[in-house]
């Protein structure tokens, strides 16, 4: 009954019987004007003025030091981990509770993910089972922290903004400084999240948002570095611009850098939705309000942001009271043409990732069989 009843809920809140998708893009602006704009200029690819421009939008809604914009948010997260320097063999502590493209870009740099367990708080990296799995696994000294069964080097960790629900920062930056680790933020899902007033992405030392095209607001594609400070971001938008040493004609690249520069065309399309982004977190709200409202008195827990920050939902999950409802409100749901989609494989159950260490994992498992994510594209509601 809760299944039928929801698809019913759901139709009225986007007032539509057709197909409802789990996170559409909305163009409601200038997108259309900047984008042709650029076809008219002739600077499509990565030199125009909407990169610079979008960069600095970022900067301004964030609060970060230096944003640096990138051609996919999984070029923003192998960036920022090579910039926090994670080198070949390296371990990197992550959750298994993520999206593939979290390990990917470790992958890329020759690095190893160690999987430690999520909070039911956060949905994110656990400071607790990080300090758990460090006692029991690791050792510091001057030289760093390192695995006491093979002596490799653990560099840094990465928590990733579940549904865009900020992670317990602060508990996890002083864990990382006992034991000497990078922090550095998968922010892809959380643009327009806030930890305890800041923007996620700028609290530790490197940040990634992603722009794709079920994110919050999009380029189509693209992503962003957001550097603690400016120095940091300097050096990380020569880095990504193949390292290339300004010059009015001479071509001279000084290190081994990436090609991942953003076109000026995606850049415009972002824009335009920078310009529009406080509606579209307005409009979230208003449906997470409903969903909460609705999943109140039921068995079923509707996954509310944490006490100690503000959420852009991006999003909405609820959690099934087990796993039959869970299976029976993902097939009903779908069979009636409103996507629902559950929580993502975890990571270590990949084949390419299974072997990789990691800790007692049983949340991360737990919340693979109960939670539901819901559609939650932003839409105007005029039911409150």
């Amino acid at each position: 009954m809760m299944s039928t009843a929801l698809v019913s809920f759901i139709r009225e809140l986007y007032q539509s019987n057709e197909f409802i998708p789990l996170h559409a893009p909305t163009f409601a602006g200038n997108e259309q004007k900047y984008v042709s704009e650029t076809i008219e200029s002739t600077f499509v690819s990565s030199v125009g003025k909407f990169v610079d421009e979008f960069e600095r939008k970022i900067e301004g809604f964030t609060g970060s030091a230096k944003a640096v914009a990138t051609v996919n948010g999984t070029a923003a997260l192998h960036t920022a981990l090579y910039m926090a320097g994670v080198k070949q063999d390296d371990y990197v502590i992550t959750q298994a509770l993520t999206f593939v493209a979290t390990c990917n870009a470790l992958h890329h740099m020759g690095a190893e993910p160690i999987f430690v367990d999520v909070s039911k708080v956060s949905l994110s990296l656990c400071p607790v089972a990080l300090e758990h799995f460090l006692t029991e696994n690791a050792y510091s000294n001057e030289a760093g922290c390192f695995h006491k069964a093979n002596q490799r080097r653990i560099r840094a960790v990465v928590p990733m903004h579940t549904f865009g629900h900020p992670a317990e920062l602060d508990e996890l930056l002083a864990v990382c400084e006992k034991w000497q680790l990078s922090l550095v933020e998968d922010a892809a899902e959380s643009l327009g999240s806030y930890y305890k007033g800041k923007h996620t992405g700028t609290i530790g030392e490197l940040g990634a948002l992603s722009f794709n095209g079920n994110k919050i607001i999009t380029t189509g594609g693209g992503g962003m570095v957001l550097c603690r400070d400016e120095a940091l971001g300097l050096r990380t938008k020569h880095v990504t611009t193949t390292a290339k040493v300004p010059h009015p004609y001479e071509f001279f690249h000084d290190e081994a850098g990436f090609n991942y520069r953003l076109p000026n065309l995606n850049a415009a399309l972002g824009c335009a939705q920078m310009e529009v982004l406080p509606k579209f977190l307005q409009q979230k709200r208003s449906l997470a309000t409903h969903y909460q409202q609705y999943f109140a008195n039921s068995e079923f827990n509707f996954v509310s942001e944490p006490d100690y920050a503000q959420s852009n939902y991006w999003l909405n999950a609820v959690i099934c009271p087990d796993v039959p409802s869970r299976e029976q409100l993902l097939k009903v749901t779908n069979e009636n043409g409103v996507m629902t989609r559950p929580i993502w494989k975890l990571m270590h159950r990949l084949p390419m990732y299974q072997h990789a260490p990691r800790g007692s994992l049983a949340v991360s498992e737990w919340l693979e069989g109960h939670l539901v994510n819901l559609p939650s594209s932003p839409v105007v509601l005029d039911m409150l």
